[in-house]
């Protein structure tokens, strides 16, 4: 075989390797984004409750001014009977009375429902924030997996590009200029086998003359159909034998 074609096999295959990272870092970051997501998500819940507990309380405090003004109210209606000398007054401050009195009925009321409401929602969040614990502790234990995986990776793929750059430099300039042009389209099919008479970039049948050249091996061949560079692998050249 071409020894041209062989350094580029070889080549083709570290490229290979080192591309096969990609997915794994990938898949790490994902996990760790979707920790991520879920400890923000239970963030957003926390402080969505912390609000509405915080409103219920504005709105409690309010209320509970309201019955203050009303009792103020009242305490002053007693004081004015002692003032009223006809009856269309005394009816007026009765009514007026019981309108204050009504009034501080639904005052009470919905200081009450506000109140069953504050209670869920403290509960709510004492479980949110036992929730966000759990959730903490899981990304901490995720993070430092996926620390650990990134750093091996990233180990690994240093040692690999150190082989390259000494396979590289070895290689004619010319020939590694030709293979990265087609690498950039091809990416790691830049490279690929013969089988069965076919490409295995494209999969398209090479006619008899451009199958000859490739089982020669004598230079380096291109797909026809492709223009990826094809080698017949040795046990494919032993069947044809």
């Amino acid at each position: 075989m071409n020894r041209h074609l062989e350094e580029l096999i070889e080549l083709s295959k570290l490229d290979k390797s080192i591309d096969e990272f990609n997915p794994l870092i990938e898949m790490a970051q994902k996990k760790l984004a979707r920790r991520v997501a879920k400890r923000d998500d239970i963030n957003k819940k926390v402080a969505n409750i912390n609000s509405i507990i915080e409103d219920t309380n504005s709105k409690i405090d309010s209320l509970e001014n309201q019955i203050k003004s009303i009792n103020e109210q009242l305490t002053l209606s007693v004081a004015k009977e002692r003032a009223v000398k006809t009856e269309k007054e005394m009816k007026a401050l009765q009514m007026e009375t019981e309108l204050a009195k009504e009034k501080l009925n639904f005052v009470n009321e919905e200081i009450d429902r506000l109140n069953r409401i504050l209670s869920v929602k403290e509960q709510e969040l004492v479980e949110a924030n036992k929730e966000l614990e759990k959730a903490e502790i899981d990304l901490a234990k995720v993070s430092d997996e996926v620390s650990k995986k990134l750093a091996s990776i990233h180990e690994d793929k240093s040692k690999l590009y150190a082989k390259r750059d000494r396979k590289i430099r070895d290689i004619d300039q010319k020939i590694l200029s030709f293979y990265e042009k087609i690498r950039i389209w091809a990416r790691n099919s830049a490279v690929v086998p013969v089988k069965k008479q076919a490409c295995y970039g494209c999969y398209m049948k090479l006619n008899d003359s451009a199958y000859a050249e490739v089982i020669k091996s004598e230079d380096i061949c291109t797909c026809h159909h492709c223009g990826r560079i094809l080698y017949l692998e040795p046990q494919s050249v032993e069947v044809e034998a």
